[in-house]
C-alpha cells in the first residue's frame, strides 16, 4: 500500500526488537499525543492513530509475522487502517488497558457506590527545648479535625430522613463520558461517587456525614529526638466515610536553638570564657551544662581554643537512651576591658618582668575627656 509508513519507522523500533520494547515506545508516543493532552491537535492525532495501528500489528506475534513477510500488502489482502483494527480488536480496552491505568489512575472497573473512603492524615508541629530532648516530654495537643456526625451517625441524613439512588448515574456512583475516541468512566458530579442522595440533609453536618470537632490528645515525646522527626500516632488522623478506617497522624518535631550551647548529633558544643589569670596559673573553673554547672580543671598556660571535653554530657541516643553524647567546650579568654588602678599597676610590673612590650603613655585631656563621655 502506497504511501504507508513502515510500522518499525511509526514506533521508533527496529526488526529485531523484543515485544516489551516494542510494547515501551509505543506507550511514550501513545502518552505524548494522547487527544485529551493535545486537544484540537491535528498532527499529534494522526501520530497517535499510527502508533495505535502499528501496535496492533506488531504486538500480535501471528500478525507481526504476517507484516515481516508481506509487508502492507498482505498478499493483495491489506491490513486494515485505525478505524478497522478497534472494530476487529473488541475496541480498545485491550491495547490501551495500561495506558488507561497511566491516565486515569488505573480506575477502571465496576460503580464505586458507597466505597468505604479512609480518612485524611493529619499533621501537627510541635517545637521543644534541648532541655526537654534530655529528659522527654509529656504533653497534650488539640488536634483539630473531622469526627463521625453524632447525629446522624454519618448518614448523612436527617432523622426520619433516608437516603435514595442517585438517578444521574442509577445509584453506580459513576457515570461515562465520552473523550476523543473513548468512552470513560468518571466520578459522578451530582452524588461526588456516593450513589445515593439524602431526601433531607443532617442539620447538624449539611449532609457531609462528619463535623469538625476538636481532640485532645496525650502525646509522650522521646528522648534524643532530632529536629523535623515525624511521630506517627496511628488512627488519631480524620474519620472515614462510610465505614471506612481513620486516618493516621504525624507530629514534626522542631527542636529550638539554644542560647548556650549548639547541637552536633548527640554531641554539645559551647565556648566557655575564662579569666586570663585562671588561664595563665591554672585552676578550678565551673562549666554549664543542660542539669547543673560542672567543675572543670585548667592546667597553667591553657591557651584560648583549647576544647575541654566533658564525657556523657551530651544529648541521648534516640536508639538507645542510656548513652549519651560529651560535651565540647572551646575555652576563651576573658580579657577585662576596664582595669582598676591596682591592677594596672600589677600588671605593669608583669609586663615589666616579662620584657612585654605595653603603652605606658599618660592620655592627654582631651582623650580622657573622650573615654568619660
Amino acid at each position: 500500500m502506497a504511501g504507508k509508513r513502515d510500522y518499525y519507522e511509526v514506533l521508533g523500533v527496529t526488526r529485531s526488537s523484543t515485544a516489551d520494547e516494542i510494547k515501551k515506545a509505543y506507550r511514550k508516543i501513545a502518552m505524548q499525543n494522547h487527544p485529551d493532552k493535545n486537544p484540537g491537535n491535528k498532527e499529534a492525532e494522526d501520530k497517535f492513530k499510527a502508533a495505535a495501528e502499528a501496535y496492533a500489528i506488531l504486538s500480535d506475534k501471528e500478525k507481526r509475522a504476517q507484516y515481516d513477510q508481506f509487508g502492507h500488502s498482505l498478499g493483495g489482502q491489506g491490513f486494515q487502517g485505525f478505524e478497522g483494527f478497534a472494530e476487529n480488536f473488541g475496541g480498545f480496552s485491550d491495547i490501551f488497558g495500561d495506558l488507561f491505568e497511566d491516565f486515569f489512575g488505573g480506575a477502571r472497573g465496576g460503580g464505586g457506590a458507597r466505597r468505604a473512603r479512609r480518612g485524611a492524615d493529619l499533621q501537627i508541629g510541635f517545637s521543644l527545648t534541648l532541655e526537654e530532648v534530655l529528659t522527654g516530654k509529656e504533653t497534650v495537643l488539640e488536634i483539630p479535625r473531622l469526627e463521625i456526625c453524632a447525629d446522624c451517625q454519618g448518614s448523612g441524613a436527617a432523622p426520619g430522613s433516608k437516603r435514595t439512588p442517585c438517578t444521574d448515574c442509577r445509584g453506580q456512583g459513576e457515570v461515562r463520558v465520552s473523550q476523543g475516541f473513548f468512552t470513560l468512566r468518571r466520578t459522578c458530579p451530582s452524588c461526588h461517587g456516593e450513589g445515593e442522595k439524602v431526601e433531607k440533609p443532617c442539620p447538624s453536618c449539611r449532609g457531609q456525614r462528619r463535623v469538625k470537632k476538636t481532640r485532645k490528645l496525650n502525646i509522650k515525646i522521646p528522648v534524643g529526638i532530632h529536629s523535623q522527626s515525624r511521630l506517627k500516632v496511628a488512627g488519631e488522623g480524620e474519620a472515614g466515610e462510610v465505614g471506612g478506617r481513620r486516618g493516621d497522624l504525624y507530629v514534626i518535631l522542631e527542636v529550638k536553638d539554644h542560647d548556650f550551647f549548639e547541637r552536633r548529633d548527640e554531641d554539645l558544643v559551647c565556648t566557655l570564657m575564662v579569666p586570663f589569670t585562671t588561664a595563665a596559673l591554672g585552676g578550678e573553673v565551673e562549666c554549664p551544662t543542660l542539669t547543673k554547672p560542672k567543675s572543670v580543671t585548667l592546667h597553667p598556660g591553657t591557651p584560648s581554643g583549647k576544647v575541654l571535653k566533658l564525657k556523657g554530657e551530651g544529648l541521648p541516643h534516640l536508639q538507645n537512651p542510656d548513652s549519651r553524647g560529651d560535651l565540647y567546650a572551646r575555652v576563651e579568654i576573658d580579657v577585662p576591658a576596664k582595669l582598676s588602678a591596682e591592677e594596672k599597676k600589677l600588671l605593669s610590673a608583669l609586663a615589666k618582668l616579662r620584657g612585654d612590650k605595653v603603652e605606658t603613655r599618660k592620655k592627654d585631656f582631651f582623650q580622657r575627656l573622650k573615654e568619660t563621655f
